[in-house]
C-alpha cells in the first residue's frame, strides 16, 4: 500500500504502511478509534474526521496480537478531513518490547516496507 502523501524532506525514519491497523486515542476534549496509515519508531499518521491542534499530546492505545501498547504522541500537522501526523514522545516502558515486535511484523508483511 502506498501513502498518497510524501514523506516530509526531514524525515529520519522510513515509516511502513499499514492497511489494518487501528487505535484508540484520547486527547482533550476528542478521543476516538482511527486507522493508523503509517507507522515508524518516531511517528504516525491517523485518519480521524476530529481536528486536533498543533503541538496537541494525545494518548495511544493500540491492542494488537503482540499485546496492549500505549504510547503518548504529539500532533506535528494536521490535514483537514483526513487525519493527523504525530510526533511519538514515549511508549510505555513495560509495552516496548510489543512495540518492537509490532514494527517487526509490519515491515515483514510490507511488500514496500516504507514510505521513505
Amino acid at each position: 500500500m502506498s501513502s498518497s502523501f510524501p514523506a516530509p524532506a526531514r524525515r529520519r525514519i522510513p515509516r511502513i504502511a499499514s492497511s489494518d491497523l487501528w487505535v484508540y486515542w484520547e486527547g482533550s476534549p476528542h478521543h476516538d478509534v482511527s486507522r493508523v496509515r503509517d507507522l515508524s519508531p518516531a511517528g504516525l499518521f491517523v485518519e480521524t474526521r476530529f481536528r486536533v491542534a498543533a503541538g496537541a499530546k494525545l494518548r495511544m492505545h493500540f491492542l494488537v496480537q503482540e499485546g496492549q501498547i500505549r504510547l503518548d504522541a504529539q500532533v506535528r500537522h494536521t490535514r483537514q478531513g483526513q487525519g493527523h501526523g504525530l510526533k511519538i514522545q514515549s511508549v510505555a516502558p513495560k509495552d516496548i518490547p510489543q512495540f518492537d515486535a509490532l514494527l517487526a511484523r509490519m515491515r515483514a508483511s510490507s511488500p514496500t516496507q516504507a514510505l521513505g
